[in-house]
């Protein structure tokens, strides 16, 4: 019989200390956003006025990077994937490499706000846009689905036993990002970045602890448990499996490249650097660290299936609910307590980055803010604010949208879905940098659209036509599809 704690305690628990803590932690994202966004003009809202530490951004992208993903599906989806998952971190860490010597180099060498400036000049007005176009599309989907995982666990064990509906929920959260980065922007989000990073971190190895204390394990034990668990096997040697370690580390390294190498959130943080050097430093660092505390994420997964059997408590019907489940109804009040901190501190920056970076990317891209010369700066910034609540209505919409259609882990979808977004990215910038070939500007819009709806269709059918399963390595092939539809529509320059 599954075991139960204390039902008075836990709605204590949800009804007053969360509601207090949701509340503490908003006022000190605001009190960092009044000392941040004062005086904040355009410059300081795109690049943060090229002033941000380097270490401080490098810490705070943890949990940028992380977010509720990570929080709530990599320890769940232990149960489906093992450890096979760090074989995809070790390729993350092949990406920020690229990244670190190819892009950051070619973006400080620009001068660039906006990173698909690079494709005008490169390519025309017509791929420019047309990158654009991908990434505020990407950005959208990504932030929605990793806001929507979050609220969502909130309004079931929290907002729903209070009676407040799911609109409201996210309506609050989506108002409280938007106050607290409409004046600021990068500025204020790499500051607000530090303290949702230390209360996201500090959530995952408290829960770990708390774990292991009510199983009365010691730390060697815990490692003793991780390592010699039926979860952690890592190598996966069948090609044709989805786990497979080769596919996995080649995917893992371009899903960096593009979703943060060619995505204007995470570059925008980089590109508000003092220097290259620093924007170098801060990937560099940031990159190994993220080795490790993926590590934790796992072996917490490992932890909670260990739970679960210990106490003969029967499974939840997702992976996603099982750290929820878990913390808030079998730990009792302090281990829910910690999990609600942890997985707030993962709900704004699933959002908050992401409404920068779209109105950055719009302004910038759509309305040329940074070319008009018919406008003050007081006139910019009443055009900037209008786009930043537009973008804020539009992510509402598409996470209430998203409410009706979640099936699976969210991680595994999120992945999917930037396969298909994201790959016109990375061929186009591809194209971009290793060829002198001239595109036909007009032409590149059709071929960024005709290569994922190729992908799609193979993607849905290859287990008939091939007996092959395709896993993250969809985006690699969208991006090679989207690269040989530019060399057939090129020709060689013109010699002067």
């Amino acid at each position: 019989m599954p075991n139960s704690c204390n039902i008075e305690s836990k709605k204590i628990m949800t009804s007053g200390a969360i509601a207090i803590t949701i509340l503490v932690y908003s006022a000190l994202l605001f009190a960092v956003t009044y000392f941040t966004s004062r005086n904040a003009g355009n410059k300081e809202y795109f690049k943060g006025n090229n002033a941000s530490p380097w270490y401080v951004i490098a810490y705070g992208m943890i949990g940028a990077s992380l977010s509720g993903v990570t929080f709530m599906s990599v320890p769940g989806n232990v149960l489906n994937t093992q450890f096979s998952y760090m074989m995809l971190v070790l390729g993350f860490f092949i990406g920020y490499l690229v990244i670190i010597n190819v892009l950051l180099p070619l973006y400080y060498k620009l001068n660039l706000t906006s990173i698909y400036s690079f494709l005008e000049q490169r390519m025309g007005l017509q791929s420019y846009r047309t990158g654009a176009f991908f990434f505020m599309l990407s950005r959208t989907i990504g932030a929605s689905f990793r806001m929507f995982l979050v609220v969502s666990v909130l309004q079931a064990f929290v907002f729903e036993k209070m009676g407040v509906p799911f609109i409201i929920t996210v309506s609050v959260f989506i108002i409280l990002i938007l106050l607290y980065t409409y004046q600021g922007g990068i500025k204020t989000i790499i500051w607000t970045d530090t303290l949702q990073t230390t209360c996201m971190l500090g959530g995952a190895i408290i829960s770990v602890y708390l774990i292991s204390k009510n199983l009365d394990w010691s730390f060697a034990d815990v490692i003793h448990h991780v390592r010699n668990s039926k979860y952690s096997q890592m190598i996966f040697t069948d090609f044709t499996d989805k786990k497979n370690w080769l596919k996995q580390l080649m995917s893992g390294a371009f899903i960096t490249i593009v979703m943060t190498g060619l995505d204007q959130e995470m570059m925008q943080k980089n590109l508000s650097c003092r220097s290259l050097k620093d924007a170098q430093k801060n990937m560099l660092s940031f990159s190994i660290v993220l080795i490790f505390v993926n590590l934790i994420f796992l072996s917490l997964g490992v932890l909670l299936y260990a739970y679960c059997e210990a106490k003969g408590i029967s499974l939840p019907a997702k992976t996603d609910e099982l750290f929820p489940f878990v913390a808030i109804e079998q730990l009792g009040p302090i281990a829910g307590l910690v999990f609600i901190i942890g997985l707030i501190s993962a709900a704004y920056p699933s959002a908050d980055g992401a409404l920068t970076s779209l109105t950055t990317s719009f302004c910038i891209d759509i309305l040329r803010l940074e070319k008009r010369t018919d406008l003050s700066e007081k006139k910019s910034i009443r055009l900037r604010t209008i786009v930043h609540i537009g973008f804020a209505f539009l992510l509402l919409s598409v996470i209430l949208y998203f409410k009706h259609i979640n099936n699976e882990a969210v991680i595994t979808m999120l992945f999917k879905i930037a396969g298909y977004t994201y790959g016109p990215l990375l061929g186009m910038f591809a194209f971009g940098l290793y060829t002198k070939r001239v595109a036909m500007d007009g032409l590149v819009p059709i071929i960024c659209i005709i290569s994922p709806i190729i992908c799609f269709v193979l993607n849905m059918n290859s287990k008939d036509w091939f007996e092959y399963e395709f896993g993250f390595e969809l985006l690699i092939l969208n991006g090679l599809l989207t690269f040989l539809g530019l060399l057939l529509i090129s020709k060689k320059p013109k010699i002067a």
